[in-house]
């Protein structure tokens, strides 16, 4: 039987476009030294590290040994994870899984990226069909574009629905968090009047490439009550990878993927009613399109209910289930990172540690990741090892 998980530790850099202040071992050092502090631990206190990144980007093989003068991870055990988007929540599992086991009793999690130091969108066309795929799938924007307009013609979604998540996104960054990339208020207009990159996503609709770093540390529920005060205890995750070829998914208005991860993370943590039962989201929402198209997927509204659930205005800071109080991905994207901010964000909500960002009264928290063949993980955290 798995052991129950808390999160007692998290700890982030300050995101930018290019970080020429530092290398990718003292970013990475960085995030580590606050998580630490955050939790009041020192490196004699962990057990073992699981590191990610998108390691074909910075071109540096075995990561995990080339960190350790950032990670602190002198002769400690040291695994490295890749999964393309999903590598920041999946080392985030990774970590949980680490410390259910009962192999070890407090597992220190990091995701990093210098997204500045390569080119994104040529290296991930690499993974493509080079006959069928490699022309029109270049990077993640495509796909995604054509999965909103998809949207867009079953349910009647609009541009203007995914201009209010771009605006309620990137205003929570600004007014929220120091540690954000883009910190610039917006408005719907605004949205409307930037480039097209793809169409229907224009420039403000897409999430920029950062550099940064973050750490989570896991601990085992003896160590975690110990450690913290309020432990942000993990209740359930859920993973799911269903298409083996990006172009599988064009077409597709919704995200089976995401359901079918919700579904298990939601069953595991005794969540049947995700609305009512949710206080705060942070997720992965690579483009605003994704932030209208993918709420039926977490069961946050009936089919088709994306567009109404964001103009009522519900998932705003204020409202009955706010959404990405960090400004998430369309304000702050270190690839291998990126998945276990949302961790890491939620956490701190259900921490009752998340300053400026907090929702109050914030109980239950769900995390997702996004990749790869929209790839799909979730994460419910609590500030309650279960829920009645």
């Amino acid at each position: 039987m798995r052991r129950r998980v808390g999160i007692v530790g998290v700890g982030q850099t300050h995101h930018r476009s290019k970080n020429t202040d530092c290398n990718g071992q003292e970013l990475i050092s960085i995030a580590v030294k606050r998580a630490l502090e955050n939790a009041e631990l020192t490196m004699a206190d962990i057990d073992a590290i699981v590191i990610g990144n998108m390691d074909h980007f910075e071109s540096i093989n075995y990561v995990d040994m080339w960190s350790v003068d950032g990670s602190g991870g002198y002769m400690k055990p040291i695994m490295k994870v890749t999964t393309g988007g999903t590598t920041g929540s999946a080392i985030g599992h990774a970590g949980f899984y680490h410390a259910a086991s009962g192999l070890f009793d407090t597992v220190l999690v990091i995701g990093w990226e210098q997204n500045s130091e390569s080119d994104t969108t040529a290296a991930i066309s690499t993974c493509f069909d080079p006959f069928t795929e490699r022309e029109y799938c270049a990077g993640a924007i495509g796909p995604l574009a054509a999965q909103y307009i998809a949207y867009m013609s079953k349910y009647g979604a609009t541009e203007e629905d995914a201009a209010l998540v771009s605006v309620r996104d990137h205003n929570n960054a600004a007014l929220y968090n120091p540690y954000a990339h883009l910190r610039q208020t917006i408005t719907v207009e605004d949205v409307m009047k930037s480039a097209y990159i793809s169409y229907p996503i224009k420039l403000l609709d897409m999430c920029p490439r950062t550099d940064g770093a973050c750490a989570v540390i896991f601990a085992s529920e003896k160590k975690a009550r110990r450690i913290a005060e309020r432990p942000a205890w993990i209740l359930g995750v859920g993973d799911c990878h269903i298409l083996v070829h990006l172009a599988d998914g064009i077409g597709l208005a919704n995200l089976p993927s995401l359901e079918i991860a919700a579904h298990e993370a939601y069953e595991m943590a005794g969540i049947t009613d995700p609305f009512n039962q949710i206080d705060v989201a942070e997720l992965y929402v690579p483009a605003s399109t994704a932030g209208v198209s993918w709420m039926e997927a977490l069961g946050m509204c009936e089919e088709g209910g994306g567009p109404g659930l964001i103009r009522s205005g519900v998932t705003n800071m204020g409202g009955k289930l706010p959404i990405n109080p960090s400004g998430g991905v369309l304000a702050t994207n270190p690839i291998g990172a990126t998945g276990l901010l949302r961790i890491g964000e939620a956490a701190l909500q259900v921490m009752g540690k998340a300053e400026k960002k907090q929702v109050e009264g914030a109980k239950v928290a769900v995390a997702t990741g996004f990749g790869g063949c929209f790839w799909s993980d979730v994460t419910v955290l609590s500030s309650l090892p279960r829920l009645d």
